[in-house]
């Protein structure tokens, strides 16, 4: 039954909900366009598929580094403060990115891009910290049986981001032309952000959720084995890895719009936010009618659309037909977002969210980040539409595998009890 107005929205009616959201959607949006506006600027300099990879690599080492150390913090301390401070570290990154794009973009193209890597990496050591207080601190906000509209919302938040944010970097970067005017909309809209998760309360852990005394391998070790030993959970988290490990197209977009539709930056705004308006339409879907039943096998068959859509990306030469395909991998690719986002919250007691979240946040970060690196090297040694080809057909095979190798997970219920985690 499809829910009502009041109950698609009623998670806002829970204030520090509100501005929460709020502040994640300005942050979001920020981050998506640092990745455009970066993307753009760095093949404009190199006019070299590899180092679009690289710029995911830069970004998904530190990350996946530090993710489990930003797990332990967000079960041990404030994750209030943690998101605040993460965020002042994102702002002071992007000013010097300001700075060395307005006053040594020559140095840039004399001496290569080592310093803007450097500055993507410290991002990702950012996040890696972000992520996981971001997550478990949106769970406190909340009641449980809000928790499937709020996963919703939550991605809602990034698909919103991918739809502005692209569009807006690609646009600024136009009409400038260069990166100066879109690095300082980001530091704005950063500020936006912590001005809006400052006025939220402060949700400390209890002494008993902390674990006092527990040292930081101990506390690592239980959250990884909470995952690993629950098949709904390492289930979700894997298939969406080797997903998107294999059938993310997106860090090859700055090519595809230059070299194989002939467009300019703000055309790659375009294809940028075309899987978020795609994504954004079934988070509206989802809203009105949540997944209750049957959401293994949505999430399986939404993997498999997604493969599907991939493919028919890669071969196609035509720009609309493009923007079709890349809005239907955001339309399935939103449903396994708002499945894996309700099973940890749902399965995961509050003490252990933040170290839970890490894990996802790795499993995240491989098929983003270490994504982008594999399909730089790919389209290096294999051209550019073969190597998108073969990432939907890999996309296909992982999920026929996982419909055999995880039953519980093709089998989820959302309204059967947790023991079949």
């Amino acid at each position: 039954m499809a829910a009502t107005n009041q109950q698609a929205y009623r998670v806002f009616g829970i204030r520090d909900y509100a501005l929460y959201f709020t502040s994640r959607t300005s942050v979001n949006i920020a981050i998506t366009m640092l990745s455009t506006v970066i993307g753009w600027q760095v093949y404009a300099i190199t006019h070299n598929v590899l180092s679009l990879g690289l710029v995911g690599l830069a970004e998904f080492i530190p990350a996946v580094s530090i993710a489990l150390v930003g797990g332990y913090f967000a079960d041990t301390y404030n994750r209030r403060y943690i998101i605040i401070i993460s965020e002042i570290v994102f702002f002071l990154c992007v000013l010097t990115l300001l700075v060395i794009t307005t006053q040594f973009e020559n140095f840039l193209k004399l001496n290569g891009l080592g310093i803007v890597y450097t500055i993507i990496g410290l991002t990702g050591f950012v996040r890696g910290f972000l992520g996981p207080a971001q997550s478990s601190f949106a769970s406190q906000l909340i009641p449980p049986e809000m928790f499937v509209n709020a996963s919703t919302w939550n991605t809602t938040s990034w698909h919103l981001a991918n739809i502005g944010g692209p569009a807006i970097g690609g646009l600024l970067y136009a009409v400038s032309g260069n990166a100066n005017l879109a690095y300082f909309t980001i530091i704005v809209l950063i500020l936006n952000g912590l001005f809006f998760i400052s006025r939220t309360k402060n949700y400390p852990l209890t002494q008993k959720e902390k674990s006092e005394g527990e040292t930081f391998i101990s506390k690592v070790k239980e959250g990884l084995h909470f995952v690993f030993a629950r098949q709904l959970i390492l289930g979700s988290l894997a298939l969406d890895m080797f997903a998107v490990l294999f059938g993310g197209a997106v860090a090859m977009l700055p090519a595809y719009a230059k070299d194989i539709l002939f467009l300019g930056p703000e055309g790659l705004g375009f294809m940028r936010t075309a899987p978020a308006i795609g994504a954004l339409l079934m988070s509206g879907i989802l809203a009105y009618n949540p997944i209750k039943n049957n959401a293994g096998y949505l999430l399986l068959c939404a993997v498999g659309g997604f493969g599907i859509c991939t493919i028919l990306f890669g071969i196609s030469q035509n720009f609309w037909f493009s923007i079709i395909m890349l809005a239907g991998t955001g339309f399935f690719d939103n449903i396994s977002m708002v499945v894996r986002g309700t099973i940890v919250q749902k399965y995961t007691p509050n003490e252990m969210r933040g170290r839970v979240s890490a894990v996802n946040a790795l499993f995240v970060g491989s098929s983003n980040e270490l994504g982008a690196f594999e399909s730089g090297v790919a389209a290096r040694y294999m051209g550019l539409i073969p190597s998108v080809v073969f990432g939907g057909v890999m996309t296909l095979i992982v999920v026929a595998i996982a419909w055999f190798a995880a039953p519980k997970l093709r089998k989820l219920d959302f309204t059967v009890a947790s023991e079949l985690v």
